[in-house]
C-alpha cells in the first residue's frame, strides 16, 4: 500500500494520480477516471476533481493508496 501525506485539506483525484507517479499525465488520469477505473473507499469515482481527504483510500491499478494527514 502507498501512502500520501496531503499538505492541505484534499487533493484532487487527478492530482493524487500524477503526484504519485502512478500515471504519465493529469490528462491520462482524468481519461482513466472517466472510464471508472478507479475506486475511492470501494467505490467507483468518475469525478475527476473529487477532493481526496485524509483516510481515505484509492484503488488503481492493483495499487492501494492511503491518504494520511498533514504533518
Amino acid at each position: 500500500m502507498l501512502e500520501l501525506q496531503l499538505r492541505g485539506d484534499y487533493i484532487e483525484l487527478d492530482k493524487l494520480l500524477k503526484a504519485l507517479g502512478l500515471v504519465e499525465s493529469g490528462g491520462r488520469a482524468r481519461v482513466l477516471i472517466a472510464a471508472g477505473e478507479v475506486r475511492v473507499d470501494g467505490q467507483v469515482e468518475l469525478r475527476k476533481t473529487a477532493k481526496i481527504r485524509a483516510g481515505q483510500v484509492v484503488d488503481f491499478d492493483g495499487q492501494q493508496v492511503k491518504v494520511l494527514t498533514a504533518g
